[in-house]
């Protein structure tokens, strides 16, 4: 087994891990990025207030709370919604990415020991190197599992969506009794329906279907424009860790004492610094590329033709992908709206990526020691 398979493996393996103990704030985040604010003050161009009953969201709460209001209204079960669809992407978007990484930094180690023969660096791989390995590893991870993604964020937010629709059906019907000054039998008992009723179970063949249905076999690449800029975030991430390795190997060369291999807890704290490092310069991305077109439809203005609105304008003119989505998240809700929920993405991703690094970095430990011992045998 060559080393880029053994490291696809290994990092299936800690992706699906990172996967399952971090999935609840993944959930939540998801739910965070894609229930939009309005600006205080903003308006439509007929005068109405963006913030208005019918628009506005509930307020924002903390990390914890969600998590616990979401037990309380769907159970647990709602914080692993889309878990299935998830693990497989896990798997499958780890175990490429690191495969074709893998294949790329080989090279690059290559090319790099090449260029010292020649006099020409130390032998070692620079950092805009690494974030061009990273870059190509990520690109053609993104082509082949984005279909994977577009299922998992449908299954993720379709429990908030149904509940969204019951409680504007409840408004409605609110305002019906409001119409007549009071509220009758049939009322009450639609009201209590309402209460009582329960998302409806969606599956993976379900959403594939529904995605089929709206879109064609075009839908399940939906957004690969805004993911493939999202590779800069990995070849962020890459690059820091990479560096901080290579300063931790050198660190203990300089020393000659001890072992010169990374412990699993600097993996750990490099993984974590790295993707800190990553999530911070690339959030806004991520929140561009998860608004949906439900999210940008509650942004349409209502009469475009405002004069002297030039957003307004700009908007009607522009009002397709993704950027749409940035022109409209700048209007209604100014730049604060691309950091929505970042707090939770930080708590999230980090901890999976450290995770994910320490375990997969120990697997290819424990893969390289019996592929030693094996060769010893024979």
């Amino acid at each position: 087994m060559s080393n880029a398979v053994a490291n696809g493996l290994a990092g299936a393996g800690g992706g699906i891990i990172a996967q399952i103990i971090t999935y609840p704030l993944q959930t939540v985040n998801t739910r965070q990025q894609t229930e939009r604010v309005s600006k205080k003050g903003s308006r439509n161009s007929d005068g109405s207030s963006l913030t208005s009953k019918s628009h506005a969201a509930a307020p924002a709460t903390g990390t914890l709370l969600q998590i616990l209001q979401v037990i309380r209204t769907e159970g647990w079960g709602g914080l692993y919604s889309g878990l299935k669809p998830s693990l497989l992407g896990t798997a499958a978007s780890q175990g490429i990415y690191y495969y074709f990484y893998q294949v790329f930094k080989n090279r690059a180690e290559a090319v790099a020991a090449a260029l010292r023969d020649k006099g020409r660096g130390d032998g070692t791989v620079g950092m805009f190197s690494w974030l061009v390995v990273a870059a190509i590893a990520g690109s053609l991870n993104v082509l082949f599992t984005n279909p994977i993604w577009v299922l998992v964020t449908r299954m993720q937010t379709h429990t908030q969506a149904e509940r969204k629709i019951m409680e504007e059906r409840r408004e409605a019907l609110l305002r019906e009794a409001s119409e007549r000054s009071l509220i009758d039998s049939t009322l009450q008992e639609k009201l209590a329906g309402l209460d009582s009723e329960k998302p409806r179970p969606y599956g993976t063949l379900h959403a594939a279907r529904e995605v089929y249905t709206e879109a064609g076999i075009t839908g399940f690449w939906k957004g690969i424009v805004p993911t493939l800029v999202m590779v800069c975030n990995p070849s962020i991430q890459f690059m820091i860790y990479e560096s901080l390795l290579k300063h931790l190997r050198a660190k203990r060369a300089a020393n000659k004492q001890g072992s010169k291999t990374v412990t699993a807890l600097e993996v750990f704290l490099s993984g974590a610094l790295a993707k800190l490092g990553a999530t911070v310069s690339t959030y806004p991305l991520l929140v561009v590329k998860l608004l949906d077109s439900v999210t940008l439809n509650a942004y349409t203005v209502k009469a475009a033709s405002k004069a002297g609105d030039w957003w307004e304008y700009l908007i009607k003119i522009l009002s397709t992908g993704t950027l749409d989505a940035i022109i409209k998240m700048i209007r209604y809700e100014g730049v604060p709206g691309f950091y929505k929920g970042m707090s939770t993405k930080i708590v999230q991703s980090v901890f999976a990526a450290s995770v994910l690094f320490m375990v997969k970095e120990e697997l290819v430990k424990a893969y390289t020691t019996l592929a030693h011992k094996a060769r010893k045998l024979y």
